[in-house]
């Protein structure tokens, strides 16, 4: 075992599997293809990490992550757990370097316990806290924190450029996508039973994957529905996720009398996510901003790319990263429905259109965006 495989690394972030999302995931998979039993994760307990963490190369060391309303701030206890188990295993471990997986509350915890222990620290930087963390108190510690660390790695060109408007030095930053499991998320999957599930056989299918939120455009793509059915195009509508804005998207869809043709589909399994993947004729994420809140990349435009389903994606945030316009797909402006619909009815009305993008996506995914990929430019930060 090499010199570099030998050292620990301790890597701090309250999202980690079993917890849901793209954060989670992308620490999980890298992590585990960096080093074994030496690379130590501090994340939260959560349900099911018992089983998760069976069998994981990696040693997992998991704590109470919770919020007291009675205490100022609230994260209060958080940060107290997560800086005395941090100081414990680095003390205990041959720890050579601390990766934070967000600024606040790891970044602070992990900045505290490399400057006392003089180790360097790496923090990880998604887009989506600097734009909706706005109190003036979160954004002085938040710059800080930025500003003090060895590297920030940024998940997209976008996020590297709000690090620079807030004072972090560009030879601190490293530009880092998250990436996708090709293994697992590949074209040629079996989709019959799917389509045959929601009546979908013999007609186009527009597929989204996400929280259901306001930002993720996901009514702009109910809305446009029925512009699409008037130009003769036979589509459906089939949407992954859970969230706030469930009941709102199921009025909206009865409002525009799509209710048999817009499916909800809450959670799907992990066998079947990348079936539904195959199944689409387009994947479509038309975000905007609002209130601040934007997207910091978007991990599903690649897990669409990596079955060969082209994708529609907003321009605002970070996306740009994701979805190379007219290269592997189109990006629009998410708030404006005019270009969502247009963009939908040229993906689904030109296949030679759709053919281009599908094979653009996937060559530059098994390019670039394999977790394998990922892991080696990961790998230097140890």
């Amino acid at each position: 075992m090499s010199q570099l495989q030998d050292k620990a690394a301790l890597v701090i972030s309250e999202l980690f599997l079993p917890t849901k999302g793209g954060t989670a995931v992308w620490f999980d998979e890298v992590y585990r293809r960096l080093g074994g039993k030496n690379i130590h994760i501090l994340t939260a307990e959560v349900p099911g990490s018992r089983a998760h963490d069976a069998d994981h190369p990696n040693s997992i060391h998991r704590v109470s992550l919770t919020r007291h309303w009675w205490l100022r701030p609230e994260s209060l206890a958080m940060y107290a757990k997560l800086l005395w188990r941090a100081f414990a295993i680095t003390l205990r471990q041959p720890v050579a370097t601390l990766h934070a997986g967000r600024v606040l509350p790891e970044g602070m915890v992990a900045l505290l316990v490399g400057r006392l222990l003089g180790k360097p620290v790496v923090i990880y930087a998604h887009g989506e806290e600097i734009t909706t963390w706005n109190t003036p108190l979160k954004q002085r510690v938040l710059r800080f924190v930025y500003r003090h660390a060895d590297t920030v790695v940024a998940n997209s060109r976008f996020t590297r450029d709000l690090l620079l408007v807030r004072g972090v030095d560009a030879a601190r930053i490293r530009l880092i996508y998250p990436g996708v499991d090709t293994r697992r998320f590949r074209p040629g999957l079996e989709i019959g039973d799917l389509r045959r599930g929601i009546g979908a056989e013999g007609a186009k299918l527009i597929l989204s994957v996400g929280r259901l939120t306001r930002r993720k455009g996901f009514d702009q793509v109910i809305q446009a529905l029925p512009a699409l059915h008037e130009r003769g195009i036979d589509v459906h509508y089939a949407l992954i996720g859970i969230g706030e804005d469930e009941d709102y998207l199921r009025r909206l869809a009865a409002e525009q009398g799509m209710s048999e043709r817009v499916h909800l589909l809450g959670h799907v399994s992990p066998e079947d996510l990348p079936r539904w993947y195959n199944a689409a004729d387009v994947f479509a994420m038309p975000n905007r901003e609002i209130g601040g809140d934007t997207e910091g990349f978007g991990m599903v435009f690649i897990e669409a790319a990596a079955c060969g389903t082209p994708a529609i994606a907003g321009q605002a945030g970070g996306t740009g990263s994701a979805v190379l316009d007219d290269e592997t797909g189109l990006r629009i402006e998410g708030a404006d429905l005019n270009q969502v619909t247009e963009a939908l009815a040229r993906i689904l009305g030109d296949e030679a259109l759709a053919r281009r993008l599908s094979r653009n996506a996937l060559e530059r995914v098994q390019r670039e965006f394999a977790w394998e990929a990922v892991a080696e430019k990961t790998r230097p930060l140890l």
